[in-house]
This record gives C-alpha cells, sequence and structure tokens, in this order.
C-alpha cells in the first residue's frame, strides 16, 4: 500500500493523474475488500483530476462526488489509511465539487 501511495504521487506531481488512477485501481483489485472504498475513492479524485485538465466539469463534478462518498465511507470505519489524512482527502475532493 506504502508503494502504490508513493507511486501514485509521483505519476500525480508529473502531470499523469489518469496513470495513477490505474495505480489505485490495480491495488483495490489486488487488496483486501475492507480497504476497496480507499483505493477506488482514490482512483476516483484522479479521474476526476484528469476530467478537470480536458475541460469535462460535469465529469470531473460526477467523479469527484463518487470519491467523496468512498472516502468519507472508508474514513467512517476508522481503518488505518496508510499516514492519509483522511479528513484532509475528503475535504479536498469536496472543494472540487463544491459539496461542503
Amino acid at each position: 500500500p506504502e508503494e502504490t501511495l508513493r507511486r501514485a504521487r509521483e505519476l500525480v506531481e508529473a502531470g499523469r493523474p489518469f496513470a495513477a488512477h490505474e495505480v489505485f485501481e490495480a491495488r483495490w483489485k489486488a487488496g483486501p475488500a475492507e480497504e476497496r472504498d480507499l483505493w477506488q475513492g482514490l482512483a476516483q479524485v484522479c479521474v476526476g483530476v484528469t476530467h478537470t485538465a480536458r475541460g469535462n466539469r460535469v465529469g470531473a463534478d460526477r467523479l469527484f462526488e463518487r470519491a467523496v462518498v468512498r472516502l468519507a465511507v472508508f474514513a467512517a470505519t476508522g481503518r488505518y489509511a496508510y499516514g492519509l489524512d483522511m479528513d484532509a482527502v475528503v475535504d479536498h475532493a469536496r472543494r472540487h465539487t463544491g459539496t461542503f
């Protein structure tokens, strides 16, 4: 999981959020079911960023909204998030949709 986060962060910082989505997707498919909302939510944030960069505001809003739900559900479990501040991650996704 830590390698997944490191690699995805590198890809986002390099301007490749869709590639980061693929890294998260691989993790959610290979990881434990109880972490699925975490990895899917992070992947959805990356696709939302991709849609934003391409000018697809409607698609971006939908992905960020889905990400907020998944990440909030995971955060509510209290499970370990590999050092991520889940409140900050959820807030970041919410800022993109304006759904505070």
